[in-house]
C-alpha cells in the first residue's frame, strides 16, 4: 500500500501556507450519514499507515472506524508488522478483539503515526478533544507521534476553538472537584461559560480510565486566545489535562457532502 509522506512540512508554518487537496466524488451518490462519512475520512487516513509503523490508535466513534480497517487489512495481508499504542481500555479492547499487536509508550515512546478524531477543528488545525473521556492517554501518546492525522466529518469544523456549542474538556482529580469546577467557570466568564461535572449513564460522575474526573466547559462565543487557555488551565492544582490540543496535528481528513478533503500544515 502507498504511504503519504507528510515529513516535508514543518508544524510551526502558519494557516496561509496550509495545503487543501480535494478528492470530490466523481458522480452523484445517495445522502451519506454521519457515520458514513466518518468511515470515508477513516479510510482515507489509514492510507497514510504502512507496514512496519508503531501507531497511536485513537478513540472515539470515528477512531474506532479506523481501528477497524487496520485490523482489515492485517488480516488481509496487506499490513504487517504493525504495533498499536491504544489510548483507551476501550479502544485496547476493540484492538485485541481484531488481532492487532499491543504495546505501549513505556516500550515505544517514539511513534510513527498516531490516528484519531476531534470534537472541534479551527483554520489553523487545533483541535477540541476529549468528548470520549480519554483526553489524557491521546494527548501523550499523540504527543509523543512523528505525524498526527485527524480525521473527522465537516460538522466539526469551527472558526475558533469552543464555538461549536459542544463541550471543551478539563480532566481534574476527583479530591475538591467543584473546587476546579467552579474555578474554570470564572476563568472564562468572559466566553459566558458553564461548566458541569460529567455524568454517566447511571446518574454518578463519570470517571477515566486514569480514575478521575471530567469538567465540561461550554462557551457562548469561542475561546479568544487559545495558548493563554491551555497555560492558565493547566496552572490550576488538581487539574490533570485539558482537551485543548494546540500545533499538534499534522493533517486533517474532512469528509463532506462533496467528498474527503485533506488540510495539511
Amino acid at each position: 500500500m502507498e504511504s503519504i509522506d507528510l515529513s516535508y512540512t514543518p508544524l510551526h508554518q502558519t494557516h496561509s501556507s496550509m495545503s487543501i487537496k480535494a478528492f470530490s466524488s466523481p458522480s452523484p451518490t445517495p445522502i451519506l450519514t454521519q457515520d458514513d462519512l466518518k468511515k470515508l475520512a477513516a479510510d482515507k487516513a489509514v492510507e497514510y499507515v504502512s507496514s512496519g509503523m508503531v501507531l497511536g490508535l485513537g478513540t472515539g466513534s470515528t477512531a474506532a472506524f479506523v481501528v477497524s480497517k487496520i485490523g482489515e487489512l492485517l488480516k488481509s495481508g496487506e499490513l504487517k508488522d504493525i504495533v498499536g499504542i491504544p489510548t483507551s481500555t476501550r479502544t485496547y479492547e476493540q484492538a485485541k478483539s481484531l488481532g492487532i499487536p499491543l504495546s505501549v509508550l513505556d516500550d515505544h515512546p517514539v511513534l510513527d503515526l498516531a490516528i484519531d478524531g476531534a470534537d472541534e477543528v479551527d483554520p489553523y488545525l487545533n483541535l477540541v478533544k476529549g468528548r470520549g473521556g480519554a483526553l489524557l492517554r491521546e494527548k501523550m501518546v499523540e504527543a509523543a507521534s512523528k505525524k498526527f492525522v485527524v480525521v473527522v466529518d465537516d460538522t466539526k469544523l469551527v472558526d475558533g476553538l469552543g464555538g461549536s456549542g459542544l463541550a471543551m474538556h478539563v480532566e481534574v482529580v476527583q479530591f475538591c472537584w467543584k473546587y476546579n469546577l467552579v474555578r474554570l467557570q470564572e476563568l472564562f466568564k468572559e466566553e459566558g461559560c458553564e461548566a458541569k461535572l460529567r455524568i454517566d449513564g447511571d446518574g454518578k460522575p463519570y470517571v477515566t480510565d486514569n480514575s478521575n474526573y471530567i469538567v465540561d466547559l461550554y462557551f457562548k462565543t469561542p475561546i479568544r486566545d487559545r495558548l493563554a487557555a491551555g497555560k492558565e488551565i493547566s496552572s490550576f492544582e488538581g487539574v490533570v489535562e485539558h482537551g485543548l490540543f494546540l500545533d499538534m496535528a499534522t493533517a486533517v481528513i474532512i469528509a463532506g457532502k462533496d467528498g474527503v478533503s485533506v488540510k495539511s500544515k
